[in-house]
Formats: C-alpha cells, structure tokens, sequence
C-alpha cells in the first residue's frame, strides 16, 4: 500500500507521539509498504526507508532543534498560515496543530497529483486541516494517543499557579480536535484506556475505534549481558514539566524511602523545572537525585541496565513508552493506576493508586528489599513485552485498519 503518514512533531525527543509516527513508519516500510511522512518540526532525525517531507513552522513552542522558544522567519512566517500561527500565539492560543493540518493539506494537495496514497493517517494532529483532505481521493484516519482533555486537567495539579490554570484552560484546541476526530474514517488508540477516555470526552462512536498497543525495539531495548545494577537506584525517565507525569508524588515518596535508595532522572527537556528544584531542595533530596536530558536510545539502555527498578508514577498514560522499556530491559515496574499502565504492566509490577506518595513509598521499598521478588518480576516484566508489544504486530494490525477503510472509501 501506498501511505502517508502525519505528523505535526516528527522527532522521538518530542515524546511518544514522535517515538510513534517514527517507528511505525519504519515497520511498515520493512513489510515492503511506500511510505510517506510529512512532519513538522522537530523533524525526525533518521527517516530509513521513509519518504519525509519537512513542513516549515512558525510556532513559538518548538523550533527545528526540539527547544522551546520562537520560530525564526524562514520557518513560515511570510506565509499566511505562518502568520495566523504567530497572532493566535500571541493570544495565548495553541494553533501549531491546526497550522500543521492546513500546511499538510496543501502539500498533500501537490503530491496528489502525481503519488495516490491508498490511506493517509494523521498522528494527534486532529487540526482542521484534515477535514478538505478527505476530497482529496484517500481515505482519513487519526491515530490519538489520548484526548487533550486530559493534559488541559493536569493544569490543575499541584503546584499549579492561578495563572497556569487559567492558561491551561484556554491553551488546548479541544473542541477543534473533537470536531475532527467524530470525522474521521476511523480513529485507532494504544489502549483500551484511551479508547474509553476518547469515547467519552470527544463523543466518538465506540464501534469506529480500533485499539492497537504500541510497539517496543526489543532488540535494542533489553536487559545487560552482564548486569551492573547499582544499588538502592530507582529510575523515573519523562517529561518532567508535564503534571500529568506524577512527578510531584513520586518526589514526595523518595523523601519517605531511606538511603541508599536514590533516584535517577531522564527528562525529556535540557531544563529541570524551577518548582522541581524547590520541592527536591524542600524535601532534602539534593543528594539523592540526579539529572539526565535526551539521552541517545543506547545510553538510555544503559542507564535502565544501571537502575534496581523503574517508576511510572503518571495520572494517566495512553501507553507508557518508559515503562515498557523498562520491561524489555528486565526491570520490575512500580507504576500509579493512570490509564493504561494497569493493562500495559499487568503482573510484571506492583500497582499504586495515583497521587499516593505513601503507597509509591511502599512498593519502592517492598521491591528495593527483596531481590527475588525484582528478579521474578524483571523476568516477567521482559516475557510480556516480547508476547505483546511488538512494532511488527502494530504495523500488521494496522494494515489490517487501511484496507478495511480503503475498501468502504472505494
């Protein structure tokens, strides 16, 4: 088949959503398919065997490095689009995905011509875009990871400020998306979780949703040949501006875990957050947490090679790419109830309800204090991976979805 695959942040830096369009795209290439990627910036760095198209941008979010920050003028500003993207911006607004979606249109409007895609399929754009592109021949589905409505709620976590609330209200194009999404040939999710969550908050028919979990690079991501695991190292790899990451939780359960147990930070951005500092200062952690940024894939491998456990302590995750990797690499999970993580995690970890330092505590000492009890879920942990999370599984699935919708469409 011939596809295209949307993308408004193509780069696996930018989260999961990048790890996403990235991998999938590889894996259908591999299964001999003509793949096409139009991605925004930050542009994915290895594209092997894709077709990728940069689409310039003038967001003030992200520039093509992944830093936060405004565009430049070469990055769309002269264009009409480049300067809608600015003035909504301005406002307080959110407008990088429908800009994306109207840039994608127009490209894809070019390419028609002369490449029909049998499929194109968008990744958590859902910007109006998308709805002239279903004139264009081919039919439209949305990969949605999770409604943005979840991310507007955790603007409301602690320690949000009146004004972070207030910005977090106005920020998301909520009903953009919902609009897109009831209109949409078919929307596929990673998890039941999710499918619930989209269901109920964008009003999507059920029956017009497919669910297909993630996959993983186990080949990449599994447990050392020789193990150097350092004692009492717990490992916690996200976005740490993110409140939906129950970072804040997990801070106040270390406080309550005693040495040597010490935490092992991956974060997703160059900066620690301000109110991170103050609460690891507040809490006298200083010298029990260390701080990590976009480390490679293979350092990554090393450090989760490195650490006795891992921790997921999110509100709610669609999937959860750290805990999965932290499976594949051998290590038992300590996770909060957000979401999927109970169906991602199953057996292979210890279950916590969400916002509960106390109960995190809890099964981060359990675990730190018994190393049976981390081998046999490690050893479990790595077997649910390889059964149930493979990046060729998800592409075969997905295949199946492009020919079910490329049969009505026709």
């Amino acid at each position: 088949m011939r596809i295209c695959l949307l993308s408004y942040r193509g780069n696996p830096f930018c989260g999961g959503q990048g790890v996403y369009v990235t991998e999938l795209g590889r894996e259908l290439a591999r299964q001999g398919h003509d793949v096409h990627l139009i991605a925004g910036p930050p542009y994915p760095r290895d594209s092997e065997g894709i077709a990728l198209h940069r689409l310039p941008s003038a967001s003030p979010y992200l520039n093509e490095n992944g830093r936060r920050g405004a565009g430049s003028w070469r990055d769309g500003m002269l264009s009409p689009i480049g300067w809608y993207e600015r003035g909504a911006a301005a406002t307080g607004a959110f407008p990088e995905m429908a800009a994306f979606s109207l840039r994608a249109w127009l490209r894809l409007r070019a390419l028609m011509r002369t490449a029909r895609f049998d499929v194109i399929h968008d990744n958590q754009c859902l910007g109006w875009g998308l709805l002239p592109m279903r004139r264009l021949g081919a039919p439209v589905i949305a990969t949605i990871h999770h409604p943005l409505t979840i991310d507007r709620e955790r603007y409301f976590e602690p320690p949000a400020t009146l004004l972070e609330r207030w910005r977090g209200w106005r920020l998301y194009p909520i009903g953009m998306q919902g609009h897109v999404a009831r209109r949409m040939a078919r929307i596929v999710t990673v998890s039941h979780a999710s499918a619930e969550a989209i269901a109920r908050d964008f009003r999507v028919r059920p029956e017009r949703i497919r669910v297909i979990p993630n996959g993983l690079d186990t080949v990449l991501f599994r447990p050392p040949e020789r193990p150097r695991r350092v004692p009492g190292r717990v490992i916690y790899v996200g976005n740490l501006g993110d409140r939906n990451k129950g970072v804040v939780y997990l801070l106040r359960a270390m406080a309550r875990v005693p040495p040597p147990a010490h935490l092992a930070v991956v974060g997703a951005g160059a900066a620690v957050p301000a109110w991170v500092r103050a609460l690891v200062a507040e809490l006298g952690l200083d010298d029990r947490i260390t701080f990590e940024a976009q480390l490679t894939p293979q350092d990554l491998v090393t450090r989760y090679g490195e650490a006795e456990l891992t921790v997921s302590p999110s509100l709610f995750e669609g999937f959860g790419f750290p805990a999965v990797e932290g499976m594949a690499c051998g290590l038992p999970v300590v996770a909060a109830r957000g979401g999927a993580l109970p169906e991602v995690v199953g057996d292979a970890g210890l279950l916590v309800p969400t916002r509960d330092a106390e109960a995190l505590a809890e099964a981060i000492r359990r675990l730190l204090g018994d190393a049976a009890l981390r081998e046999r879920l490690g050893a479990a942990a790595r077997a649910r991976v390889l059964e149930r999370f493979s990046w060729s599984r998800a592409a075969a699935h997905l295949i199946e979805v492009y020919r079910e919708v490329n049969d009505a469409h026709r």
